[in-house]
């Protein structure tokens, strides 16, 4: 019996060594190689903390009934470490919770560790407390910021295998990605990046995932790291080495959502037509960026001015429902390229020119053919021969032929169905109380002094948006004259401002994302002797990109910076260095009226009384869950601006006020797209519906607030269910 059981041992642990041996990842020119099979795959980004846990597999499912392969998402650095060394993994920031029911709906994963995401992210994915690490500089060839790389990124890949969560482990991860775009930065600061740049090539090597690594926008990856595409086209991209697979790690689907701007919308046809391309060219690996966007929740939303909503016109929009023809048109092709990938990842193609804008792509061996036939030109049809028969092609599209033959696909016919955003009242409106946040001033106890305008992020850690500047003005009978008012001016380094003068709301300004930096300039109403200047800054989303505006964006500055003056009639008084008071955050804040146990506790007022229209107002309302399964948001068409919460979890920040400029004007699919080609809702509020997840509510009681600087109208808030028709 013990001889019996030794020998079923052995054989069982030869399958193990098997299993072990046959679980591997590795590329060569043609594609990445799976178990020793080459692959054409097609990849879709979905960011863990943009959806809800109970969001994850529907959103996984659809993506894999859309013929995607690979599910690709960053590591929110910021979300994970937001204190140093204290950690957290739990409810949208669970990585391996998501990662595991990827596996489970047999798709692999792309895990792109950064730890920079960009991502319209706030700092980039970074921790803010980062930037206070004595003697940083962020993305270069400087010992404190390797090092604080060096620690995450072991923290995650040492998380990875103790989950088994790597390919070579049996687990779904078959790539894994070291930075993010920073070959530009690369450029710009030269010799620390090329070095910082091969130190971290080194380091991620050194922590023997098993999978390959990636760096994206990065030409002079050092091997044995693949150097990858991002972009709206890529079929004109090779990589630094003839060994490595062509890949596109970023197919722009959309663009993010700008306040103050028009929402950018990319036709299903132009996508399919730079996949098509791409695949043609020989590409193997291609993800779309995004195939769900989702929602920037609470204040993680960044790039200064970047909306809440990150539908990113996706695939799958930011409810979970599917965008259509979208959706559908790229699952259509994503069939066509599989029936021709034991062709594609065997051979090279033979390419036959037909003029100036057409072209023949085959891929032929011995027991397969596949060919794409290709018309580049944005206005004209054209007519090509091809073998035996005659092949017409639209303007700006690809046909596929997976048996060199018969056309299955043409990247500009759509056969999906189109839909729209439909949004219907579940409640048209809600019983509001309000309560007033008073301007805070100079004097107050929890308040400190300094003299001097400091910079607001240091002073907040960027635990709120808000950070109220005070001063104190004397003034003299000298100092006014009939019929003029005093003019106030305040330069801030972004991104809104409110100012108050001896408590009287006395007007705003806000900057824009082409230009974050403002002046408020103004007349104001002073008395004779002391008057109290409160200057309430807010802060809009810390910048995420490497470089911006040739500044490294850990040092771009928030707030009044200066200088401000007062203009009086016997000349120009300079407040800059005079003593300023200051307070973080607002009342508001510090009473937790966004929970309920905060909110229980405050002098709310309602009826006649319920604030109308007023600045610094804080709205509160309870309501029951709405029955069905649809998707819901607040329609915030008639507020200004300010932060919404649902039973304390934070929806992010509303800006209806916000109104979204730029050309609205017909859209035609042919032709180079970019973000500003095809664009919607000119003349309307950027953002108007603000996602709220189902899981966060419950039956009855749920607990609404708002908090609205700008003075809207509450009375017309609704709740919508969202459906696509």
């Amino acid at each position: 019996m013990g001889n019996l059981f030794r020998a079923e041992l052995s054989v069982f642990l030869v399958f193990l060594c098997v299993l072990a041996v046959s679980a591997s990842v590795g590329y060569d020119h043609k594609a990445i190689v799976i178990n020793g099979q080459r692959r054409i795959l097609i990849s879709g980004s979905i960011h863990y903390p943009r959806s809800t846990p109970d969001m994850w597999p529907g959103l996984i499912q659809k993506a894999k009934d859309g013929g995607v392969d690979v599910i690709q998402t960053y590591v929110f650095w910021n979300g994970h470490e937001p204190s140093p060394g204290k950690y957290y993994f739990e409810d949208r920031f669970d990585l391996v919770k998501f990662i595991k029911l990827v596996h489970q709906a047999g798709l692999f994963v792309h895990l792109r560790i950064g730890p920079y995401v960009c991502a319209e992210w706030n700092l980039g994915g970074f921790p803010v407390w980062l930037k206070y690490v004595p003697g940083i500089s962020f993305r270069t060839d400087n010992g404190p910021f390797k090092a604080a790389m060096q620690k995450f990124t072991q923290k995650i890949v040492t998380m990875m295998k103790a989950e088994g969560l790597f390919q070579t482990q049996g687990g779904p991860i078959i790539l894994s990605q070291i930075e993010n775009e920073y070959g530009p930065v690369e450029w710009e600061i030269g010799a620390p990046g090329k070095a910082y740049t091969a130190w971290a090539a080194q380091m991620a090597v050194a922590q023997k995932t098993g999978v390959p690594w990636v760096m994206c926008k990065q030409d002079d990856a050092p091997d044995p790291i693949i150097d990858a595409c991002n972009g709206y086209y890529c079929e004109n991209f090779t990589p630094n080495k003839k060994y490595k697979p062509k890949m596109w790690t970023e197919n722009w689907t959309g663009w993010y959502t700008e306040y103050g701007a028009a929402v950018p919308s990319r036709p299903a046809e132009d996508i399919a037509f730079s996949v098509a391309r791409f695949i043609q060219n020989g590409g193997s690996y291609v993800n779309y960026y995004m195939y769900h966007g989702g929602t920037n929740f609470g204040r993680t939303s960044s790039g200064l001015f970047v909306a809440t909503s990150y539908d990113y016109d996706a695939p799958i929009d930011e409810y979970g429902n599917l965008n259509q023809p979208k959706w559908g048109h790229l699952r259509d092709l994503h069939k066509a390229i599989k029936q021709c990938e034991p062709a594609l990842v065997s051979v090279d193609p033979v390419v036959t020119k037909f003029g100036r804008n057409q072209e023949v792509h085959v891929f032929r061996t011995r027991s397969a053919c596949a060919a794409f036939l290709a018309n580049y030109d944005p206005s004209s049809s054209a007519k090509i021969q091809f073998g035996s028969g005659q092949y017409d092609l639209p303007p700006w599209s690809v046909s596929i032929l997976p048996d060199c033959t018969t056309v299955v696909f043409n990247t500009a016919k759509v056969n999906a169905p189109r839909d729209d955003k439909l949004f219907t009242p579940v409640i048209k409106s809600f019983t509001w109380q309000s309560f007033n946040e008073r301007p805070s001033s100079a004097g107050e106890d929890d308040a400190f002094t300094a003299n001097a305008l400091l910079e607001q992020v240091k002073v907040t850690q960027d635990t709120t948006d808000y950070l109220w500047y005070m001063t104190d003005v004397n003034i003299g009978a000298n100092d006014l004259k009939s019929g003029q008012s005093p003019v106030l001016t305040v330069m801030s380094a972004g991104h809104a401002l409110h100012v108050f003068v001896n408590g009287q709301y006395s007007g705003n300004v806000y900057g824009s994302l082409e230009n974050p930096k403002l002046t408020f300039s103004q007349g104001v109403k002073l008395r004779l002797g002391n008057n109290k200047i409160s200057i309430l800054s807010v802060s809009v989303g810390l910048a995420n990109v490497g470089v911006f505006h040739s500044v490294h964006f850990e040092s771009w500055n928030v707030g009044v910076l200066g200088p401000t003056t007062l203009s009086l009639s016997g000349g120009t008084r300079d407040l800059s260095r005079q003593k300023w008071s200051y307070k973080v955050g607002l009342k508001g804040e510090s009473l937790k009226l966004h929970t309920e146990g905060g909110s229980n506790n405050a002098e709310w007022v309602r009826g006649s009384l319920l604030a109308y229209k007023q600045p610094l107002t804080w709205y509160k309302t309870t309501f029951n869950a709405p029955a069905g399964n649809d998707p819901l948001a607040l329609d915030m068409g008639s507020m200004g601006k300010g932060e919404i919460w649902i039973n304390g979890q934070s929806i992010g920040r509303h800006w209806p006020a916000y109104i979204g400029n730029g050309n609205c004007g017909t859209c035609n699919y042919a032709g180079t797209y970019t973000d500003t080609k095809c664009r919607k809702y000119c003349g309307t509020p950027s953002q108007r519906w603000y996602h709220v997840p189902r899981s966060w509510l419950r039956p009855s009681g749920n607990i609404l607030v708002v908090l609205e600087e700008l003075g809207g109208d509450s009375t017309w808030i609704a709740l919508m269910k969202e459906t696509r028709q």
